[in-house]
């Protein structure tokens, strides 16, 4: 079998260089040809000497290509093009803007324009054997009950610009399944290893932890009913998956919820999470609707650091229906653990990290010019709430 050449977009955020690590797990000859932003060539840089320092690969195995991909042809000179044409077997496509918050012109340029600029490039590549593509769970939006792999536009609203605009991309890749081998993968809420609990930035789920730690000495209330099932999953299981469903031939023309098949409700994951941090349970309940009043007001939500998109994902009643993963994956001893299992590693890596500033997303803050991929600033993390 000729060795892999993987073009990756959205380096270098935590889940393209979690995923790099993994591919040079499988074939330790293989090639990385990584789409940057201009603005992260410098941070990808490092990012590269952090995987040779760690013994993944060699530098003549990574060529930085500074692009972008809102413009045609990923902004590549022509002699990268031809070079790439012929040679990539692979495409990782992560970038994104993961901001709830995110405006709507900003989300469509990078998520929907920028996925048909990769869409056009990949339909050129001559050694192509797949196309990963990231989408997210909540393509399925405002949608309530049982939600299939197999589903996608079904009439549904959306929440916000980032659930409408990450619809509109997937329905661009799915348009292409039958010119081209596409997988996409659909993330739940994606925390940190469920091993070591490291993760890049303390947005999404960290904001239950944030608001935990200003009301610590106070009693904890749970927001809302919390009847809904919030689907969390941890960074390595999503990368593990990935990276063996993108090699499976069971994977092709298929699109994949990496969802928790018994994720928890609301309430019991915030039980869960705040018995861990502060050792205590929330006692009273604060309707939704009020929690979402206040966190309009912008010096509260500056304070608490929590984003009033949040309260949202606690009034879900979606339930992702993964039975396609689950199947293709049978046999790899790959599966999402419960979160039971593994909050204590997320909520211990927080607490020994939660006064580091680059961990921090600022509420209220401008998106990153890399944003144009990577949930950390340039690559892939799932919902990304800031």
């Amino acid at each position: 079998m000729d060795t892999p050449v993987y073009f990756i977009t959205g380096f270098p955020g935590f889940l393209s260089s979690r995923i790099i690590r993994k591919l040079l797990d499988r074939e330790v000859a293989c090639t990385f040809e990584l789409l940057v932003h201009p603005s992260q060539i410098q941070r990808a840089q490092s990012e590269i000497e952090g995987l040779r320092a760690g013994a993944r690969g060699t530098q003549a195995q990574f060529h930085l290509l500074p692009g972008d991909i809102t413009v045609p042809n990923l902004g590549l000179d022509e002699t990268a093009n031809q070079r790439l044409k012929d040679s990539v077997t692979h495409v990782f496509h992560l970038a994104a803007i993961y901001d709830l918050a995110v405006a709507e012109a900003v989300a469509r340029k990078v998520n929907v324009v920028g996925t048909g600029n990769v869409n056009q490039w990949a339909l050129q590549l001559r050694s192509l054997q797949r196309y990963v593509y990231f989408s997210t769970a909540y393509v399925s939006g405002t949608r309530w009950g049982r939600i299939l792999e197999t589903e996608l536009e079904c009439g549904q609203g959306f929440k916000n610009f980032y659930e409408a605009t990450k619809y509109e991309a997937e329905v661009l890749v799915q348009e292409i399944r039958n010119e081209m081998p596409v997988t996409i993968i659909r993330p739940g809420i994606v925390v940190g290893d469920s091993r070591t609990g490291e993760t890049v930035k303390f947005d999404g789920p960290y904001f239950i932890m944030r608001f935990l730690d200003k009301f610590a000495h106070l009693p904890v209330p749970f927001v809302g009913r919390g009847a809904g099932q919030i689907n969390l999953v941890p960074v390595d299981y999503v990368v593990n998956a990935t990276c063996f469903l993108a090699h499976s031939d069971k994977g092709i023309n298929k699109v994949y919820h990496l969802t928790d098949s018994h994720p928890h409700t609301a309430r019991d994951a915030l039980r869960l999470i705040s018995k861990t941090l502060i050792g205590k349970e929330p006692s009273y309940t604060l309707p939704a609707t009020w929690v979402s009043a206040v966190l309009s007001i912008p010096s509260f939500r500056r304070w608490v650091m929590v984003e009033r998109e949040t309260v949202e994902y606690f009034r879900l009643r979606s339930e992702y229906d993964c039975t396609q993963a689950t199947a293709d994956l049978a046999g790899s001893g790959i599966a999402c653990p419960d979160l039971a299992d593994y909050v204590s590693a997320v909520v211990g890596f927080y607490q020994r990290h939660r006064e580091d500033t680059d961990k921090l997303i600022l509420v209220g803050g401008k998106p990153h010019p890399a944003d144009s991929h990577d949930g950390q600033h340039s690559g892939y993390e799932g919902l990304h709430w800031r």
